[in-house]
């Protein structure tokens, strides 16, 4: 049985491609058309899928799509007659979407020059937060699980909470619009000047460096209930005049969300090129904290009603790995699981294994220990890149320790090796690579490569055997999803991985799961007796590379000091 699963016309457009309930191969369209969160239909990341499972159209059996226009659908009808014209705007864009879903075969056989008769593969639309949910709980390590989806909106949903056992997902309640906990924490992102799709966690990142002064503001803007939540509405406008949101092609963008009444409690909103003041920061702690008890709130009434403390979360908001770090110690879960495409990138993946698990006689599950699911390159497709190129390179036999005495020199590496990761995060296979131990090495990236926010973080990464060493959690984190405060007397070990609240957002690393990075971490440990590196994405303000080409553009571009293509390795030129 083969299933291709697919988030199309949404932002970070992807697909998944199951045999026989195993994930043979998964990406993100950015990856390959370059366009970051890029929305539309995620044509080559198809076209990957099934070169990757050496298929065609022919051989696909069911065709997943993450989302059902007809879910939810009286509490659609029932709120568009209360609001009238009013919602007429995003009606509008919600039967556009509802028209390009029902052609989902004519897209493929554009896209594959084929009859679209002779696709005979069932389309199956699988509700956006089932998806959410089986993304998560059909990877997991447990057969029984509380689950909760947090994100914007998908499918006139934001939130649900349920159980997972077994091959069944129950999805026991739901909160629908208008209320949003990631509409909350967006439509603040855009009030202090952060208003691209996908800007959250820069100010996740931001929150530390201020404090949580506003929350009785925050209170009256996601107002706590029973358990649940609420928005105060005439804070927001998405629930009146709609929200312009754009999903054709391209990158996404969502207009204003924040209604002028904000302005009356919390001052005028920032713009993005103003500075940030510590009032900005202040409000950054305050919906950073707001979002945590809110969730907190949650989480801890669905365990408890179902008595299952084992707990997997999926959706946007399941990004916020500083909210994600506190969970165990704040509600009564003992073992969380996030998979590494939490967002609807990850969509795909559920849709597929909901269709899987739901037809497949005998179906077999299979625990995600890896995101490495993306395009791999032979040695001769990467010398063949390096010539195009004109460039001098090296065969390096034991290529993880000459990385290794690199970083131990405090040079500045990429590092590109096997298949590309699945989600938003690099976790060593398109990475870059620095020096834990050197404070100053984050001012140096940004102003080298990657020219961002100074506030921002850069992750460590950490041999898993020594995590209780250097964090105040022994818990692995394979997917750099959760943040742990760094111990105290590790702080000014690895001060460029230390982020100014003394905390980290790890990523612990096994020998099973990525034998070539583990090794370079180990070789580094063995020169430097610290068993951690600084690692980031292999990208300048683009998505993360996913070719050869790629990388050594980015490489000549920026100022890194050298490139590791698998063996090869390219260094610049001493000037």
């Amino acid at each position: 049985m083969i299933i291709l699963g697919i988030n199309a016309y949404h932002g970070d457009a992807s697909a998944a491609l199951l045999r026989d309930g195993q994930l043979v191969a998964a990406a993100e369209e950015e990856r390959f058309n370059r366009i970051k969160h890029s929305a539309g239909f995620p044509y080559k990341a198809v076209e990957f899928c099934l070169k990757e499972a050496s298929a065609t159209l022919d051989d696909v059996g069911y065709i997943a799509v993450s989302r059902n226009p007809s879910a939810n659908l009286y509490k659609k009808v029932t709120y568009m007659l209360m609001k009238g014209n009013f919602m007429s705007k995003m009606v509008k864009q919600r039967l556009a979407n509802v028209a390009k879903m029902r052609d989902i075969k004519k897209e493929l056989a554009s896209y594959f020059e084929v009859d679209v008769n002779e696709i005979k593969a069932s389309i199956v639309k699988v509700e956006h937060h089932l998806a959410h949910a089986a993304s998560a709980f059909y990877v997991s390590p447990f057969s029984e699980a509380t689950i909760v989806t947090v994100d914007g909106f998908g499918d006139f949903c934001s939130t649900t909470w349920g159980t997972g056992r077994g091959n069944e997902i129950e999805l026991q309640g739901k909160i629908v619009f208008p209320h949003s906990l990631g509409i909350f924490y967006t439509a603040l992102c855009q009030f202090i000047g952060f208003r691209k799709y996908g800007d959250e966690g820069k100010v996740m990142g931001l929150a530390p460096y201020g404090q949580p002064e506003y929350m009785d503001i925050m209170s009256k803007i996601v107002i706590a209930k029973d358990h649940m939540f609420e928005l105060g509405l005439h804070y927001f406008l998405h629930h009146t005049e709609g929200v312009d949101m754009t999903w054709e092609s391209g990158s996404p963008s969502i207009s204003q969300i924040f209604s002028p009444e904000i302005q009356k409690i919390l001052g005028e909103p920032r713009e993005p090129h103003e500075p940030i003041l510590p009032h900005h920061e202040n409000i950054a702690a305050s919906m950073q904290s707001a979002l945590e008890e809110t969730a907190f709130s949650l989480i801890d009434h669905a365990v408890k009603k179902n008595g299952l403390k084992n707990l997997v979360l999926a959706g946007g908001v399941a990004f916020n790995s500083v909210m994600n770090g506190k969970i165990k110690e704040n509600t009564p879960v003992e073992h969380l699981f996030i998979q590494p495409a939490a967002g609807d990138a990850g969509t795909a993946l559920g849709a597929a294994l909901h269709v899987y698990h739901t037809f497949a006689d005998k179906p077999v599950r299979n625990v995600m220990t890896h995101a490495y699911t993306g395009p791999s390159f032979s040695d001769e497709r990467i010398e063949q890149a390096m010539k195009s190129f004109n460039l001098s390179y090296e065969y390096k036999q034991d290529y993880t320790s000459y990385a290794a005495q690199l970083l131990a020199e405090s040079k500045i590496i990429g590092w590109f090796n096997g298949k590309m990761e699945y989600g938003p995060r690099a976790l060593g296979n398109r990475s870059i690579l620095a020096d834990p131990r050197r404070a100053e090495i984050k001012d140096i990236l940004n102003a080298r490569i990657k020219h961002r926010e100074s506030f921002r973080p850069f992750a460590p990464a950490i041999l898993y055997e020594f995590t209780g060493d250097y964090f105040e959690s022994s818990e692995e984190s394979p997917f750099m999803l959760l943040v742990y405060p760094v111990k105290f007397d590790k702080r000014t070990i690895i001060p460029a991985v230390t982020h100014v609240d003394g905390t980290g957002r790890l990523q612990t690393v096994k020998k099973e799961d990525n034998s070539a990075y583990y090794k370079v971490i180990q070789d580094f440990y063995k020169l430097t007796g610290v068993p951690v590196i600084l690692n980031t994405s292999f990208n300048e303000n683009e998505p993360i590379v996913c070719t050869p080409e790629e990388a050594i553009q980015c490489f000549l571009t920026t100022r890194m000091d050298a490139l590791f293509l698998t063996h090869f390795c390219i260094e610049q030129k001493k000037k």
